[in-house]
């Protein structure tokens, strides 16, 4: 392990913070769905500048959405995709605009008030069934584009979509893991476009791969045995215990 961290030249501390982060993230992401970018970013902004610490994500939650697509692939209702991922590619190109603006303090103040917002809601949220119409699909991907393009967490308005209109797990389970990879590959595309894209994040993700493949393992087997509402609290929880903090140390010690 030492003999890795030398050659891609991490320091052990960083190589730590990577690794239970990301095991702990991949995690929540198999078993929800969604939270890898809220629980990943908040962390990795810690040592990483804003451009790296969202590419990082996203190339990670990108390799963990491909190789997993079995728990997804047609099992998703295609109508509001459509509307959506257009929509979400309009509100990342803004979104990026946003984020090249930013510096580290920003970031972590925004980074960590976004969570923070983002989790109360999703905890009032109540999961029904009901049909929305493409107008809705559209602005809700315009909204997570925009959260996509500035802190690589597309989730909290798609989440809160699925739980409007999607009340089986399974169902949303499956359509949010098949927009994430599609908001991630734009992402991506619109991070290398504004030239935000550096060596670092690709070092880290040697890493971080071990770990993201451990905690998919752990949350697919918890989703077997413990699928529906069960996830929520614990969630939550750890988001805004991490955007407090991360906001606190933009405020006080930065």
């Amino acid at each position: 392990m030492t003999a890795l961290l030398n050659a891609i030249a991490v320091p052990l501390d960083q190589a730590i913070w990577v690794l239970l982060s990301v095991c702990l993230a991949a995690l929540m992401r198999a078993f929800t769905g969604f939270g890898f970018a809220m629980l990943a970013v908040p962390v990795f902004s810690l040592f990483l500048l804003p451009g790296d610490a969202v590419v990082l994500s996203a190339a990670l939650a990108l390799i963990l959405g491909l190789i997993g697509y079995r728990s997804w692939w047609r099992q998703f209702p295609v109508a509001p995709a459509v509307p959506m991922i257009s929509g979400s590619v309009i509100g990342t190109a803004i979104g990026v605009w946003f984020l090249a603006s930013l510096s580290v303090a920003q970031f972590q103040l925004w980074i960590g008030l976004s969570v923070v917002v983002a989790s109360v809601a999703l905890s009032r949220a109540e999961a029904r069934e009901r049909t929305a119409s493409p107008a809705v699909s559209a602005g809700t991907g315009v909204l997570s584009g925009l959260m996509n393009g500035a802190f690589a967490i597309p989730g909290p308005p798609v989440v809160m979509y699925v739980m409007a209109t999607m009340a089986n797990p399974a169902h949303s389970r499956a359509f949010l893991m098949m927009f994430f990879v599609c908001s991630n590959i734009v992402s991506l595309i619109m991070f290398a476009w504004a030239d935000l894209v550096t060596p670092q994040p690709f070092q880290l993700l040697w890493i971080a791969l071990p770990a993201m493949w451990l905690g998919n393992l752990l949350g697919n087997w918890a989703f077997e045995r413990f699928a529906g509402e069960a996830y929520r609290p614990v969630v939550v929880g750890v988001c805004i215990v991490l955007g407090l903090s991360i906001s606190l140390k933009a405020l006080f010690w930065s």
